[in-house]
């Protein structure tokens, strides 16, 4: 496992924001970076029984937790392990790329894109060589997903079928890219949850509660605003895989930090 630094800081929260009566907390976008997330794991697990002993924390993850990274196949696995947990209550948001791994796995030669935007890192994770054509045929791309198949644990096909769209929390709404502007929270599309960018990142108001987001990095630092929180950070590019904590006495992010 790679050296893996805390890196802690903390802000006020927005004004006037609830967000219940148990320890919360979210993780951006892990994309395949095994090692990141079992730090950030861990401290969760050893700050919420600090702070907060006997109580099961609510963890919320931001969605993208495969492709781009080399360890697809092991985050899904702690994930799936994360869920059963009784100390954790964990809720998982469905990303844009799971959204097209399961299309690549339902039909694989319509959507072979996939292997292009990360999906080729996932394949490997799993043991399984992606092709070396650059433009794999259909009954290439069919061979492909059935080997997939004959290794990807059940476990990890229901984790992906079982992914949420959003998780509200008090004053809090979690989603993986952002919100349509203007649309009740009750309405909004899929399409906008997983993959929403520019008419989100741009509005000064998107939503009537505070939403905390992945789906788009800038740099290592989480972007903090008044009315919506990014915690994307590209730990596939940056080797830094930021948390949140928020509570009644503010809001507290912590990043892990892969040696050099």
């Amino acid at each position: 496992m790679a050296l893996i630094t805390l890196r802690h800081e903390r802000h006020a929260a927005p004004a006037g924001a609830r967000a219940g009566d148990r320890p919360l907390y979210a993780i951006g976008d892990v994309h395949g970076c095994y090692d990141l997330l079992h730090a950030l794991l861990a401290w969760v697990a050893r700050d919420s029984a600090e702070r907060s002993p006997g109580v099961a924390p609510v963890l919320v993850l931001l969605g993208d937790y495969v492709d781009r990274g080399p360890d697809s196949a092991k985050v899904l696995a702690a994930l799936s392990w994360l869920v059963r947990s009784a100390a954790i209550t964990a809720r998982l948001l469905e990303g844009n790329h799971e959204a097209m791994f399961r299309l690549f796995m339902e039909r694989p030669a319509a959507h072979g894109q996939w292997l292009r935007y990360g999906g080729s890192e996932t394949l490997r994770s799993y043991g399984v060589d992606p092709p070396t054509e650059e433009e794999p045929d259909a009954a290439a791309l069919t061979a492909l997903r059935d080997r997939l198949f004959d290794v990807m644990p059940v476990a990890h096909h229901r984790l992906l079928e079982r992914l949420e769209p959003m998780v509200r929390v008090g004053d809090y709404a979690f989603v993986h890219a952002g919100v349509r502007p203007g649309v009740p929270l009750r309405a909004q599309q899929r399409d906008d949850l997983l993959w929403i960018r520019d008419e989100f990142l741009e509005h000064p108001r998107p939503a009537e509660t505070i939403v905390v987001h992945g789906h788009t990095w800038a740099s290592e630092r989480p972007m903090l605003l008044p009315h919506r929180i990014g915690l994307d950070t590209g730990a596939y590019e940056t080797g830094v895989l930021s948390a949140l904590r928020i509570d009644r006495d503010g809001l507290a992010i912590v990043q892990a930090v892969a040696a050099g």
